[in-house]
């Protein structure tokens, strides 16, 4: 039985979905890119061939679980999590909450939701869904990725809840425990900004923001070196596209959702200026796009010779460039 009231929406990513899902179903009016925002979800990072990755590869979005505990210091809601070492306690914590009608969200791994095709399940244990009732031995799940609820049985979804390897969910869950009768939005949006653009322009990583962008430029050229063979490189290169494109970020790495995000926020906070940067951001969108299918295109065709990747570093660099000088203009934009 589905949760009284509870409304399905489709979502540009499976996180901060599923907080507006369970923000919405609790009676707060938010969009997804607001919460996206808000939670300072924009991000980059660079990781060349460490002991956590097999093959180098990067980052477009802040930690997994971190939109959330944002979310709350920044607007004041709570939530209650729970994880747990026994799978028989973490689906009687779930039941419980679900007799009272409590939409609850649960942390998976994405290949054993098997209302997914087959080809194009993954191992990724950090992806997000809402748990919105049960019928007998089966679940309704409210997945953003997906234009309905769907039912999954209660096999698959202890073992997506309750998968190995990095990142292990370790049967995590949570629920909104508490809307605060009144919300500060302007501080909330400025906030979100503020750490943003420090993470992008400021942070004192050289593999992180902007900075991150430029090693990935430089790097990328090194990435024949460390592929089994062509083929392994051309899995690899297309895996661009797929990371900035297909795997929930609403588009070019989540800069067309961070647009709206400014766009709102313009009205919200009485800036008008960020209208005019969100125009500007989904340009530099565009400018990834190109980046995405020029990765796609050169892996397909296995067309990926030295000038192929200097090609790809410049455009890297470019993004990087301009994205430098479109973060100094939202910082004093808010300051």
């Amino acid at each position: 039985m589905i949760i009284p009231n509870y409304k399905h929406k489709m979502a540009a990513h499976c996180e901060s979905g599923t907080i507006t899902a369970l923000l919405n179903h609790g009676g707060l009016n938010i969009t997804e890119p607001m919460v996206f925002g808000i939670a300072s979800g924009i991000f980059f990072g660079y990781f060349h061939k460490m002991k956590s990755f097999a093959f180098p590869t990067f980052i477009v979005r802040n930690k997994p679980g971190q939109m959330r505990t944002n979310i709350e210091k920044r607007l004041g809601v709570r939530f209650k999590t729970y994880d747990f070492k026994d799978p028989v306690k973490g689906q009687q914590m779930l039941d419980q909450l679900l007799l009272q009608n409590i939409p609850t969200a649960a942390q998976v791994d994405f290949f054993y939701m098997d209302y997914v095709p087959s080809w194009e399940r993954v191992h990724i244990n950090v992806h997000f869904l809402v748990v919105a009732g049960k019928d007998a031995n089966k679940y309704v799940i409210s997945d953003a990725y997906f234009p309905g609820m769907v039912e999954l049985d209660s096999t698959s979804l202890e073992k997506g809840r309750f998968a190995g390897g990095n990142m292990s969910p370790k049967g995590f869950i949570y629920n909104l425990d508490k809307i605060p009768a009144e919300i500060d939005y302007h501080k909330a949006i400025v906030k979100g900004i503020k750490k943003a653009c420090f993470y992008m322009l400021k942070i004192p990583i050289p593999f992180l923001g902007i900075k991150g962008m430029h090693m990935f430029a430089r790097k990328v050229v090194e990435w024949p070196k460390f592929a089994r063979d062509n083929e392994h490189l051309s899995h690899e290169i297309m895996k661009i596209n797929i990371l900035l494109e297909d795997q929930g970020t609403g588009g070019a790495g989540f800069r067309f959702i961070y647009a709206t995000f400014l766009q709102q926020a313009a009205g919200m906070i009485g800036k008008p200026e960020l209208k005019q940067l969100s125009e500007e951001l989904m340009k530099i969108g565009d400018g990834w796009r190109e980046i995405s299918l020029f990765s796609a295109r050169i892996g397909k065709n296995r067309d990926l010779g030295p000038e192929k990747l200097k090609q790809l570093s410049d455009m890297i660099h470019d993004r990087a460039d301009v994205e430098e000088q479109f973060f100094m203009s939202l910082s004093q934009a808010v300051k």
